[in-house]
């Protein structure tokens, strides 16, 4: 097909190397679900306004639905699948499970991802500083309640080292 531009990249994600080629069109969502197969990023709205979609890039929280592939060639990313390590969950995603923080599960990963990329900045959040941080995540189920307590109760565990 003519005018379509292609672009080798590489990405390292969960800690694996990648090299692909892809077309400059195309998102780091489409590249991480489609190429890749980390179904854990969701396809939520495709205009940034869900969260659904999030992943951490180089450290920071991005929504790969609106990221081009070819943005962040070279850059680590780290999706809800790199966060357990050989089969054990991570502390938030086992809070998710113990505070019920999730009912559809859709909005889960880019929730979890929001969370791990502020418990990284600030390992002892307030309720308003987990509130502030998922201002850009919607749950179409309104567990925000829950949502919320998961993570201070993730904040709780990982301070203490459990």
């Amino acid at each position: 097909m003519k005018g379509i531009i292609k672009k080798a990249i590489s990405l390292t994600v969960n800690g694996k190397f990648y090299e692909l080629e892809v077309d400059c069109r195309w998102t780091l969502l489409k590249v991480l679900r489609e190429k890749l197969g980390f179904t854990g990023v969701k396809y939520g709205c495709g205009a940034g306004e869900c969260g659904a979609c999030t992943v951490i890039v180089d450290g920071k929280p991005v929504l790969s639905c609106l990221t081009l592939a070819i943005e962040v060639d070279g850059s680590e990313i780290l999706t809800v699948e790199g966060l357990s390590k050989g089969g054990d969950l991570h502390l938030l995603q086992e809070a998710f499970i113990e505070n019920h923080g999730m009912q559809c599960g859709f909005c889960t990963p880019g929730m979890i991802m929001t969370a791990k990329a502020l418990l990284d900045e600030n390992p002892d959040p307030t309720e308003a500083a987990v509130k502030e941080a998922l201002v850009g995540n919607i749950c179409r189920c309104g567990n925000y309640p829950r949502i919320v307590k998961s993570i201070l109760d993730a904040a709780k565990k990982i301070k203490r080292g459990s």
